[in-house]
């Protein structure tokens, strides 16, 4: 053998394609563990002080592309390395057994029965008779039978040699699919507040959808926890050549995604997005608020000056729509709580009046061009299991008619045991109406 067939042999082996489907597998667990598509300074600020695993900081994350580890290089490429195993496999393996399997094997000598599996001779007055009352007997079961002078051939559940082959074109279709989503794939992630609109451009820069956030709503329970999420959506898409512009409403909450047109609108997160003021008899004041995560998770809020010099600032901090709002002084002493919609509070002489806050909706844009690919391939590899759990049974019988004797054998590639104990009940059964 040359070197490359010594290399084909080497990837087409079946115990690498299982090395490398665990491998992949625990890739995906990782992928699990750590967010992904997040930016470098939530790493840095997630890994930094507590590293992940006791010694992976947020530069390792990055450097071993573990904040996109699907479609990484190392990823991209063990998906690749198993394809090529698994097409071998199938190439040097499987088709071959399968192009076997479907070829008739003749046996013409009882000697060339006995050395089969399972083998069996029985006297018989009239072997051609027999003979032939097994070849009617084998069509009636669902046997193909293949008639010859004095002898025949028999197979049953060929299809189960096709099984494997399935499992492996199911297994590399959904490879194309995953490194295909992985890479064509798209991934937006918004926070995005009532009233405001979010535009979608394709890769010519052109108008795609432009989606606005008509209203959201937090479910909470008794204690004030969140329990669900609720955007209600107006999708517009823009008029084309062929097509006037049209508009869909249409409402999302966890785990209750909207598909359109190959894109898919998830309900990820939530945040504030703004609070209204009114500083004295000023009109009321929407201002933005920031998150503060060295304060705590799900803390926003502002630095709001209280002289018209910008002197004596207060931190006004809030946790949810419904307030309260806090407010301390530069030196960190708590001032008061304000409720949104509330009386106003007199805060370094200004009085200061909370009207409303501003939620956000956190939605997930997804569209992934390999999914219907990813489908298949389960749908193929699943069929492919199926067929694999037939037994594929084959079996010869010869009639000797000077010794007058009927020679029978067979092999079977699956729960040989029973097929060894079903030979007798068959040829039993050639004589069962005569007896009746």
């Amino acid at each position: 053998m040359n070197a490359l067939g010594r290399v084909a042999a080497w990837i087409s082996d079946l115990r690498l394609a299982i090395v490398l489907l665990l491998v992949v597998a625990i890739a995906s667990g990782l992928g699990t563990a750590i967010p992904q598509q997040e930016s470098s300074e939530f790493y840095h600020r997630l890994y930094d002080e507590t590293p992940w695993l006791g010694f992976v900081r947020g530069d390792g994350i990055l450097t071993l592309q573990l904040d996109h580890l699907y479609s990484s290089d190392w990823f991209l490429a063990l998906l690749g390395w198993l394809g090529l195993s698994l097409m071998l496999c199938s190439w040097r393996r499987q088709w071959p057994a399968l192009r076997a399997a479907l070829r008739w094997v003749d046996y013409s000598s009882p000697r060339q029965l006995s050395k089969l599996s399972v083998a069996e001779t029985v006297a018989s007055p009239e072997p051609q008779a027999d003979l032939d009352r097994l070849g009617a007997l084998l069509t009636a079961r669902g046997w193909r039978v293949q008639s010859q002078a004095g002898r025949l051939a028999a197979r049953k559940g060929v299809a189960g040699r096709v099984g494997p082959l399935l499992v492996h074109a199911g297994l590399v279709v959904l490879l194309v699919g995953s490194a295909w989503g992985a890479l064509g794939g798209q991934r937006v992630e918004r926070f995005l507040a009532p009233g405001h609109e979010l535009e979608l451009l394709d890769r010519r820069g052109e108008g795609q959808l432009t989606l606005v956030l008509e209203q959201f709503g937090i479910d909470r329970d008794p204690a004030g926890r969140p329990e669900q999420f609720r955007s209600r959506l107006l999708l517009k898409n823009p008029a084309q050549a062929d097509a006037p512009a049209q508009e869909q409403r249409a409402e999302i909450s966890v785990n209750h995604p909207l598909r359109h047109q190959g894109m898919t609108i998830y309900q990820a997160d939530w945040a504030l997005a703004a609070i209204t003021l009114q500083l004295g008899k000023s009109p009321l004041l929407e201002l933005p608020l920031q998150s503060f995560p060295q304060f705590g998770n799900q803390i926003w809020g502002l630095v709001l000056p209280t002289r018209p010099d910008g002197s004596d600032p207060v931190l006004l901090s809030v946790t949810n729509e419904a307030g309260p709002v806090e407010i301390y002084a530069s030196d960190a002493r708590l001032l008061g709580r304000l409720v949104p919609g509330g009386v106003p509070l007199e805060v370094n002489g200004l009085p200061l009046r909370v009207a409303s806050i501003l939620p956000a909706s956190g939605l997930l844009l997804k569209r992934d061009p390999g999914v219907p690919l990813v489908y298949a391939g389960f749908a193929i590899a699943l069929v492919g299991c199926g067929l694999s759990l037939v037994a594929t049974r084959q079996l010869w019988a010869i009639a000797e008619t000077d010794r007058q004797r009927l020679h029978v054998g067979g092999l079977c590639n699956r729960n040989l045991t029973a097929f060894a104990s079903e030979l007798p009940l068959l040829l039993g059964s050639l004589h069962a109406p005569q007896q009746g």
